[in-house]
């Protein structure tokens, strides 16, 4: 895989793990996938027998599900708190199932019909007429005609009547092109499906009519709750970050522990212990976590000695937990006081956290 490279998508991250499971899959498979079902699972939750990696943290039963439903006529929607993996899930799933997770519709206000199904080269438009040529595929569009899974990010973001433009493509599994008149009807292949995503704290802003929500099986994907399996995933991920762009760090379990630990506190909302402490707007979520250690390494590599400390995370702590809400930070304040303050007496990563955080504040 080429360094330079960010993000890479799934796909090329674990070309490898694909192409090794694609040689030895002899199970059935559903006409349009790549691999087997069993072959997917494989993929996402791991098989250390044949070395492939756990690649989703959470709930097993859940990706069995998510697999059976693209295998039927339903779609998928993959619905939960921001940071819950819920991309990253319908990512694997793309990949796995259809070797690509590229064809995405990001669902924003401004998200419209053409950005979904298809638009004109109005050049071509003019000077040919509605000629196939003259077509520009998005997303949905390729899906159908390549029979592949489509991804919808954040599908409730979208204006209601930009949502019910697909109630008809799930239904009938077709789209219209009224420009080709009696020729354009495009029919989808096997294979193609759609993904899609909902944020549970962005649920208002365009609630999904019943007619669409219809056409979907809602899966909710939850938070990490054991405490160490969540510090074990935060190190893993930002290794992998870390080794991407060849920075050498040396993480410490304690450290991120502890901040896995005032995560899950802030965001259940009581210590483990039973304390209640009050829970910031702020989503304090496994990949914000991942974000903040990423960046205390950074700051350990290029400004300190290479080894990951409280203080390193410390400094970081109230730019990329708290953001800008003057609300959250007095949470978070009090948090640091209180709970912060009666852990710093027996641990030293705690008492670094509450001075050098109550010192950036």
């Amino acid at each position: 895989m080429d360094n330079t490279i960010i993000k890479a998508s799934p796909e090329i991250r674990y070309r490898a793990e694909l192409e090794q499971l694609a040689q030895h899959d002899d199970k059935p498979r559903p006409e349009g996938w790549r691999l087997s079902p069993q072959a997917v699972r494989r993929f996402i939750l791991g098989d250390e027998a044949a070395g492939i990696g756990r690649k989703f943290y959470g709930n097993d039963a859940l990706v069995e599900r998510a697999i059976v439903t693209l295998m039927g006529n339903q779609g998928l929607m993959l619905v939960g708190e921001p940071g819950t993996a819920k991309t990253f899930l319908s990512e694997l799933l793309a990949a796995a199932i259809s070797g690509d997770s590229g064809l995405t519709v990001q669902g924003t206000a401004g998200t419209t019909e053409d950005q979904i199904k298809y638009t004109w080269n109005y050049a071509l438009l003019l000077a040919e007429g509605p000629s196939e040529r003259a077509l520009v595929p998005a997303p949905v569009y390729q899906g159908m005609t390549q029979g592949k899974l489509v991804r919808f990010e954040e599908i409730t973001r979208c204006p209601p009547e930009v949502q019910d433009g697909i109630i008809s493509i799930m239904s009938d599994k077709q789209l219209l092109i009224p420009e080709w008149g009696d020729e354009g009807r495009l029919f989808a292949r096997r294979g193609f499906n759609l993904i899609a995503t909902a944020n549970l704290r962005d649920r208002g802003v365009n609630e999904m009519s019943a007619a669409l929500k219809r056409r979907f099986n809602f899966e909710t994907v939850l938070p990490i709750a054991d405490a160490e399996f969540e510090t074990t995933l935060v190190m893993q991920e930002v290794n992998q970050q870390l080794a991407q762009t060849a920075t050498r760090v040396e993480l410490s379990a304690d450290v991120v522990r502890m901040l896995v630990t005032a995560f899950q506190d802030l965001r259940q909302g009581q210590t483990g212990d039973g304390v209640q402490v009050k829970s910031p707007d702020t989503v304090m979520s496994t990949a914000e976590a991942v974000n903040l250690v990423m960046s205390a390494a950074l700051r350990s590599a290029y400004l300190g000695d290479g080894k990951l400390s409280a203080e390193d995370v410390a400094s970081q702590f109230w730019g990329v937990a708290v953001k800008d809400s003057a609300d959250d930070r007095r949470k978070l304040k009090h948090y640091l006081d209180t709970v912060g303050r009666e852990r710093a007496r027996k641990d030293k990563h705690w008492k670094a956290l509450v001075k050098i955080a109550g010192q950036a504040e």
